[in-house]
């Protein structure tokens, strides 16, 4: 309960700062409120008023940094969290009814955005819920209080971002926010949604002023997902509650936080400091678009697809549909296509070529004269016009969005740019600040490895010869096979979901077979992928207590040492396993380099994301002392990785 703001009028007894060691830094704290109390009005609503006795008051009450005062009774702080009770089973709904009372009333953009697919798409959320009623897998979840805070669309950051929305700006980060909603609501959790910093403020009890006080009272979100911008709103409101409840984080993160740069203390010493990072949570709190590294959580998102109304089979059935000789350009934005013009040129030989442009009124269109342009579509409209084409043809830029697997799912052949030399923090402006080290092959790396012929062409760019007869081939393939098991049984299984092998949604196609691949879905952009995916990091994954994870068990590991130069994602891959960083400390001890015959001249324990390693130059073993550190990522041309691996079907 909260504990009123002290008023020390009428106070006659002088007040002594206390020398307790259980408090050591009291008397320092007292200093810094008496010359800085005035810089933030959240210490007057506390109470505070220049005087020693108010200060010790508030420092005791709702900071804990001083004892209580004589004749007091010390107790918790009122903002300190107290064990949750839940008493109520998550139970899964057949109905999105709950989110749209919450963001109905919207008059945002972006929230309409996000309303219009949750709406186009509820026949599919409700279909795999029933779905997963009828598993044999019953797993029982609290219900959870959760927030949805996406700061990206609060202030002039928000302004912005919702003024591109109409003129073809980004809108995969809106996608995952929609899908993550309608997942949420459909496993039975209540749903807060906000995209207001002054509502924040009310919902997570801040005091007012600027934040430098903690929270009136215990957090009532069991779990918030925000992003970047919302993360730092949080921590501009909470004071030192900030740090407490920070376990029940979620950050959507597109691009991924690599350990290297989530510490601040390390990345500002070895180079790794950007804009974003340097938060100090446990990496896996970090949730991203594709699964990038093992170190952070793969939240994704569904592919959408034009769906009949009906029911078949037991499954929702794409509409027939015929190709026409057709290809649909990706890139909104004139931008997107400038030096492109010779690329797409080849590609017209054998295509017409279609565009979705924005097309500012009055401004001269600067496409080249062969295409298309349809101008800016509606969603429904652009996956009409995907329905016919027979390719989907990527510019090089937007990176790593959705929307090539909604063509692939509408069985398109997605046709893309290779890089060389890849793209990276280094060497594009797009990448720079990003807290990664990623080398990006191509527009869509992801496409590109998991998913592959038939359905991904990566080419170069500017070689006509490997273009032409990239386009000749996707146009006499037929059939198609299924892809991306390695996904589905490494990120899924990895917390629990029942993947346990190849699975795939591939759907029919009436009509002739002849130059056309099938339409092809992996099961972790459906639906049903994405509500398992979901339902079981909730169930999981808990950053609040302080035990070693437990899933998955020790048996599961295979222990590599790497080459020189190469991470342990890199590392597990080449032996079809996946890098696994539950499994590091088992690797964090002197017996390990034994158990490898590795001779050690010299054992040593130190803060390094490259951390348990051996580096043949001196015989130098080295061992991790920040387990926030612990990296699948991490490489360096100077150390041999120890990597934590295991098998796709564990």
């Amino acid at each position: 309960m909260y504990i009123g703001p002290y008023n020390s009028k009428g106070l006659n007894k002088k007040c002594e700062v206390p020398t307790d060691p259980a408090y050591p830094v009291c008397a320092e704290k007292v200093e810094f409120l008496r010359a800085w109390w005035q810089s933030d009005p959240c210490y007057a609503f506390y109470g505070v008023d220049g005087s020693t006795c108010s200060i010790l008051v508030y420092l005791s009450q709702m900071e804990d940094f001083c004892p209580a005062q004589p004749g007091e009774n010390h107790t918790a702080v009122p903002w300190h969290h107290k064990t949750p009770s839940y008493t109520k089973k998550a139970m899964i709904r057949d109905t999105l009814s709950p989110l749209y009372e919450v963001i109905s009333n919207s008059s945002s953009p972006a929230v309409k955005f996000i309303q219009s697919r949750v709406e186009r798409m509820s026949e599919r959320w409700t279909w795999a819920g029933k779905k997963m009623k009828q598993s044999r897998i019953k797993t029982v979840t609290p219900q959870m209080k959760v927030l949805l805070y996406l700061g990206a669309l609060v202030g002039s950051v928000g302004q912005r971002f919702e003024a591109t929305i109409d003129r073809g700006g980004p809108l995969g980060e809106l996608v995952q926010w929609a899908d993550l909603s309608a997942c949420l609501t459909i496993l039975g959790h209540n749903l807060t949604f906000s995209t207001s910093q002054h509502q924040l403020h009310s919902l997570i009890g801040a005091a007012p002023g600027q934040g430098s006080c903690p929270i009136q009272r215990p957090l009532t979100f069991d779990l918030i997902y925000t992003d970047y911008h919302g993360l730092a709103h949080l921590h501009r409101a909470m004071g030192l509650a900030f740090q407490h409840y920070q376990c029940r984080f979620r950050i959507l993160d597109s691009f991924g936080t690599e350990p290297a740069f989530n510490l601040a203390s390390y990345a500002h010493i070895r180079g790794y400091k950007t804009l974003w990072g340097s938060w100090g949570l446990q990496p896996l709190q970090y949730m991203t678009m594709f699964p990038h590294t093992p170190d952070n959580s793969f939240l994704g998102f569904v592919s959408e697809e034009v769906v009949k109304k009906e029911v078949r089979d037991g499954g929702l059935k794409p509409e027939s549909y015929k190709k026409d000789r057709i290809a649909v350009v990706y890139g909104k934005q004139e931008y997107m296509w400038q030096g492109k013009s010779e690329y797409v040129e080849v590609i017209s030989k054998e295509l017409e070529i279609h565009g979705t442009v924005y097309q500012p009124p009055g401004q001269t269109s600067s496409l080249p004269s062969f295409v298309k342009n349809h101008g800016l579509l509606s969603q429904e409209n652009f996956l009409q016009l995907l329905r016919r084409a027979k390719v989907f043809v990527g510019l090089g830029f937007p990176y790593e969005g959705p929307a090539p697997f909604e063509a692939i799912s509408l069985g398109c052949v997605f046709l893309q740019p290779r890089f060389d030399p890849p793209h990276s923090s280094h060497n594009n402006d797009f990448y720079k600040g990003k807290p990664t080290t990623r080398q990006i092959t191509s527009q869509h790396p992801y496409a590109e490895q998991f998913i592959a012929k038939p359905y991904v062409w990566t080419v170069d760019m500017t070689n006509r010869t490997d273009i032409r007869e990239a386009v000749k081939s996707i146009l006499k393939t037929k059939g198609g096979r299924g892809a991306s098991a390695y996904l589905q049984q490494s990120w899924g299984k990895r917390q629990g979901t029942p993947w346990t092998g190849h699975q795939s949604v591939t759907h029919s196609n009436p009509g002739p077979s002849c130059c056309r691949v099938k339409p092809f879905t992996p099961l972790e952009f459906t639906c049903l992928g994405m509500l398992e995916r979901v339902r079981n990091y909730i169930t999981h994954q808990n950053f609040c207590g302080k035990s070693v994870a437990t899933w998955p068990p020790e048996s599961a590991l295979r222990v590599h040492l790497g080459p020189l130069g190469e991470s342990c994602v890199d590392v597990c891959q080449h032996s079809s396993l996946v890098c696994e960083p539950a499994f590091f400390h088992h690797l964090n001890t002197p017996d390990i380099f034994s158990r490898l015959r590795l001779g050690c001249s010299s054992t040593v324990q130190e803060v390094s994301h490259l951390f348990p390693s051996y580096s043949p130059w001196g015989r130098l073993c080295g061992l991790q002392q920040e387990p926030l550190l612990f990296s699948c990522a991490g490489s360096d041309s100077s150390h041999r990785r120890l990597c934590p691996c295991r098998s796709h079907h564990e």
